[in-house]
């Protein structure tokens, strides 16, 4: 029995080998391995794949969110508002600032963070808010720009899900003061190891960002200030600038294989992450009572799931300190998710066998 894997990274390999190696010969023929211009080119590209005025290369999602964290002026003694089911970096990037994160609660339905939780929890400290447009679904940026505006705050959205998502026409990390991507193998448009990116149309914040993230410098010897060794190597360029033309092909499989597991799948006790906009379903998450046993029954099968995220942030030993705050509709999602498989390449009657798998499940 073949397994059916969560994602397949070997098969999307496959479908463009050629495309992918012939960027790497192309970068090492040219031995230029740290920035330059495959880097450069990237950067140009995804900036107007994102529809705005700058990219800026990282060497990591997390390095990007400490970038823009940084350009926001947030630092020892600030607080950021964010919610908790996320992966732990965006709230490491915050900590990396020495500012505190203010964890909220999420929107039932779209697990993305609840704007009627955030003016509440406002403060003289606060400096930002950082919306997760969690598993490709972007976040409710009307109503958090609105607030954000009101209490002059800066809005970076935590994009490394997202790319390509939409909210009312406009791209993921085209709507905050900034973007922040990850090419995590994994991701839609991931690379082949780490690899991140800013997005803003704020040049003089740009070029912040490119020098704190090349040793606080612009000219090889002359450092301004002390920076970070945050830089995107050019290998990793060259391939995610050879994946950036399948994006769009790509998101329209995704989309094709989530609209044919909820036509499948909506007669069941399941509960789908609703969608806002253009959903880009980096994961198709269902809710469900019975997830431990019915993620036992699938592995059984040879079907792989996963679990996005089992601990909340505010219950990590990381943050023991607040611990005893209650993010009610947070934990409820946490004891009740499963990713399920979904990824390009994956074929119609793959996801037919994960399907009736489910339905036997449910005896249906």
């Amino acid at each position: 029995m073949d397994v059916i894997p969560l994602v397949d990274l070997h098969a999307q390999y496959d479908s463009i080998r050629h495309k992918i190696n012939e960027a790497i010969a192309l970068t090492l023929e040219q031995s230029a391995f740290i920035m330059g211009e495959r880097v450069a080119a990237f950067e140009h590209a995804f900036a107007e794949y994102c529809g705005v005025a700058h990219a800026v290369a990282a060497s990591s999602g997390t390095t990007a969110l400490h970038l823009a964290l940084m350009a926001s002026g947030v630092g020892a003694g600030d607080e950021v508002i964010t919610v908790s089911h996320t992966f732990i970096a965006t709230a490491e990037a915050i900590c990396h600032c020495s500012a505190t994160p203010v964890f909220v609660d999420i929107d039932p339905v779209t697990y993305t963070l609840d704007p009627s939780q955030i003016e509440p929890v406002i403060t003289p400290r606060t400096k930002a808010i950082i919306p997760v447009h969690i598993y490709g679904q972007c976040a409710d940026m009307d109503a958090i720009l609105a607030i954000a505006r009101r209490h002059e705050l800066k809005v970076i959205e935590d994009a490394a899900q997202s790319h390509g998502a939409e909210d009312h026409g406009r791209r993921a990390g085209s709507m905050g003061d900034f973007g922040c991507f990850s090419f995590y193998p994994g991701k839609n448009l991931g690379a082949c190891g780490d690899a991140g990116m800013i997005t803003t149309d704020d040049g003089a914040a740009a070029k912040l960002m490119a020098k704190l993230a090349n040793h606080g410098r612009e000219t090889k010897y002359t450092h301004d200030f002390v920076g970070y060794n945050y830089r995107m190597d050019a290998l990793q360029a060259a391939i995610l600038l050879a994946k950036l033309k399948h994006l769009e092909d790509w998101t329209a499989a995704r989309i094709h294989l989530a609209l044919r597991y909820e036509e499948h799948l909506r007669d069941l006790p399941l509960a789908f992450q609703a969608r806002r906009g253009r959903h880009n379903y980096h994961l198709f998450v269902i809710q469900c009572e019975e997830r431990d046993a019915l993620a036992a029954a699938l592995k059984s099968a040879g079907i792989a799931t996963g679990i996005h995220y089992p601990v909340p942030l505010h219950r990590q030993p990381c943050f023991r300190q607040m611990s005893a705050q209650s993010l009610p509709v947070t934990e409820a999602l946490a004891a009740r998710i499963l990713s399920l498989p979904l990824y390009p390449e994956m074929t119609d009657e793959q996801q037919d066998r994960v399907i009736a798998e489910i339905r036997r499940f449910y005896g249906m």
